[in-house]
């Protein structure tokens, strides 16, 4: 019998190979469009390349301003890249990612130790400083209250000495140098080969070869054309150790925007500290003249109030990766003083970004002026919250004083400042211009209770960049005699006159706004 024949399974097998054809079918058209979309694209690309980089460039510049529009930073900071970014996007991006970010500790390569510890007793005494304060000077307690939270402790037993000049600082600071007995600390921005260099060298090696403990910072960019690799390998030879603080040579995101250290600091043997606007260079001593007459000033600190600068010097020596020899009590002052007032020694530096005690410290002093507020600065490129403070108080009816160079010793800086008389004047503050030549005093007085000597210019530079350092006396005699170096400056200087000043050309008014839009690079 015949077995009937079995067509299904033939026909499944054919519908198979019928649905296998189709799919290998249809992704051989899927690869062929695959492969010509490449092809299409890269021809696009090549055809079109400046383009789409420029879309991509473009796109990447967007996300980077909406980033920056959304950071904690300043509004100058935030005008200036934004506007950079946009406007040209490769530069603009370049140049961020070099010296636009916030990430301090890759670009200087410092340590991220902690100050030295204050003693629980100076703790404690501070706080009954601060107690007293409240009750003698209750409208400045807050200034100090703030500046004591950030471990900036107030001192009392300080005697406080102010220097109108570099050669009267200078010369008092050569006597004391030369009866060191235990150690020299000096913390510059510039060192520079000169007549007083010479002075300090002969010194600072004689102490050194007595077995003083002598221990060197400068900034490198600040005397990168004014001390010699020869210079320094002198000093290291007699005995001084020296650091440079962040060295230019190293990395190219270290040219000129980047963070700087702009302190001045002088420490002997724990009980003598000295500060202000006053670098160890011949100009500042007046042995030469660069921009006419060079106008400064700083302060000496005798007492308990001077570990508050030396604990700043040994702060940053630890961080550029060194150590000192003995314990932090060794550092100490070793006698108070019968001086009167308060004093409140005070550091800032882009390490505490967006926290800036500089900056709190004259906000805070100019809004609680009652009476007067002078200020002198060699330069001035502030925000708007600075700028609003000083015309309230000048609305408020406080006697509102600014002090800047008649010879600047950069054109721009100038400018820049001028950007800023037409409202401040309009809302009566009253602006002076010392005409014999360059005043570079950092300092304010308010209402002879209160003032501030230090590094700290009136810019951006000083509120965001750089390390900085200050005094802030209270109630001190020292005040008086700020008062009266202003009052001389005064008389020295020129007021700005606003009609006179609204006449300018109109050149000049464009130039001001166009770089005082860039002013954080200058």
């Amino acid at each position: 019998m015949k077995h009937p024949i079995m067509k299904r399974p033939v026909k499944q097998t054919t519908e198979r190979r019928i649905s296998a054809t189709l799919r290998l079918a249809l992704v051989l058209v899927l690869l062929v469009v695959n492969v010509a979309a490449v092809m299409l694209l890269s021809y696009f690309l090549q055809a079109h390349s400046a383009l789409v980089l420029t879309i991509i460039m473009e796109a990447a510049a967007i996300l980077v301003a909406i980033n920056i529009q959304s950071s904690s930073s300043s509004g100058s900071y935030k005008l200036a890249w934004t506007l950079l970014v946009v406007a040209v996007p490769v530069a603009g991006l370049i140049l961020y990612v070099l010296w636009g970010g916030n990430i301090q500790s890759k670009r200087l390569n410092l340590l991220p130790v902690k100050a030295p510890a204050n003693r629980g007793a100076e703790k404690r005494q501070s706080e009954a400083n601060l107690e007293r304060l409240g009750e003698v000077l209750p409208n400045w307690r807050r200034t100090a209250a703030m500046l004591a939270k950030r471990d900036f402790l107030l001192y009392r037993e300080t005697d406080v000495t102010y220097f109108p000049g570099g050669d009267a600082l200078f010369a008092d600071a050569l006597s004391r140098m030369a009866r060191a007995e235990r150690f020299i600390f000096l913390e510059y921005f510039i060192l520079a080969e000169g007549k007083l260099w010479d002075r300090f060298m002969e010194v600072l090696t004689e102490r050194a070869s007595h077995g003083v403990e002598v221990k060197i910072i400068f900034d490198d960019f600040g005397n990168i054309t004014r001390m010699r690799r020869e210079t320094i390998e002198r000093m290291r030879e007699a005995g001084m150790e020296v650091e440079i603080f962040n060295p230019v040579h190293q990395y190219v995101n270290r040219l000129y925007f980047n963070y700087r250290d702009h302190r001045k600091i002088l420490c002997i043997d724990g009980q003598y500290a000295y500060t202000g606007g006053v670098n160890v260079a011949d100009e500042y001593a007046n042995f030469i003249r660069r921009f006419g007459e060079w106008k400064d000033s700083g302060v000496l600190l005798d007492g308990p109030g001077a570990w508050g600068l030396t604990a700043r010097f040994i702060h940053m020596w630890e961080m550029l990766s060194c150590h000192v020899q003995n314990e932090y009590d060794y550092y100490h002052p070793l006698e108070s003083r019968p001086g009167g007032g308060w004093c409140q020694p005070f550091a800032d530096g882009p390490i505490n970004n967006p926290d800036n005690p500089a900056e709190d410290v004259f906000l805070q002093c100019i809004s609680n002026a009652h009476d007067y507020v002078w200020l002198t600065t060699p330069y001035f490129a502030v925000e708007d919250s600075v700028v609003r403070a000083l015309c309230l108080a000048a609305d408020s009816g406080v006697d509102v004083r600014l002090m800047l160079p008649g010879i600047p010793d950069h054109k721009y800086t100038q400018i820049v400042a001028g950007s800023y008389y037409e409202k401040l004047i309009a809302h009566g503050v009253k602006v002076y211009e010392f005409t014999p030549g360059f005043l570079h005093a950092k300092s304010f007085v308010a209402d002879g209770e209160v003032a501030m000597v230090g590094t700290i210019n009136m810019d951006y530079r000083s509120f965001q960049l750089h390390y900085e350092c200050g005094v802030m006396l209270y109630g001190a005699a020292a005040i008086a005699d700020i008062r009266q170096d202003m009052e001389r400056i005064i008389t020295r200087s020129a007021p700005v006159d606003l009609e006179v000043w609204k006449k300018r050309s109109w050149f000049r008014k464009a130039v001001e706004k166009v770089l005082r839009i860039f002013s954080i690079w200058m």
